[in-house]
């Protein structure tokens, strides 16, 4: 699985819109399509997912779509990534605002 820091796509302040339903959304889509990365399902699910849980329709809908195409396991390794980085990541951008 391929890693992706979230600062290296969004030059944007902590806290600001970096955590935002729209920048969850893109980094869905780069690795949705491979645009820029590797194609990597399971990130594009775990973005797709944080996207979905702010409010993000079209995150909802191609994490659906996405997910019609992994097996349980990797959806359940996208859920696991997903929770972490809610636990990890989100209070790292705290930290740094």
């Amino acid at each position: 699985m391929a890693r992706f820091e979230i600062s290296d796509c969004c030059p944007t302040m902590p806290g600001e819109a970096l955590a935002g339903a729209d920048t969850f959304f893109e980094l869905g889509m780069k690795y949705s399509s491979g645009r820029s990365v590797p194609i990597d399902y399971v990130a594009a699910h775990k973005w797709f997912n944080l996207a979905a849980m702010r409010g993000n329709q079209d995150g909802i809908r191609l994490r659906r779509e996405i997910a019609a195409e992994m097996s349980d396991e990797e959806i359940a390794a996208a859920q696991r990534a997903a929770r972490d980085w809610i636990r990890e990541g989100e209070h790292a951008l705290r930290a740094a605002a």
